[in-house]
């Protein structure tokens, strides 16, 4: 499944940029994990920041 995805990316990529060479950037997103209990602190917003995740809810990858 996760072939066909990427072979579709990077048929959609070439179209884009109409170009032959073959270059793939793609973007695929994490699975949900549960989250360890981390200690509660105060803050300001409701929301996490970057820093509070460690990473981004995205695979990159760049061939």
């Amino acid at each position: 499944m996760l072939d066909a995805y990427i072979i579709e990316e990077i048929k959609r990529q070439e179209r884009q940029r109409r170009d032959d060479r073959p270059r793939l950037e793609i973007e695929i997103p994490r699975p949900e994990r549960p989250r360890p209990e981390a200690p509660q602190r105060e803050r300001d917003d409701d929301e996490e920041s970057d820093e509070d995740r460690g990473d981004d809810n995205v695979i990159r990858i760049q061939l």
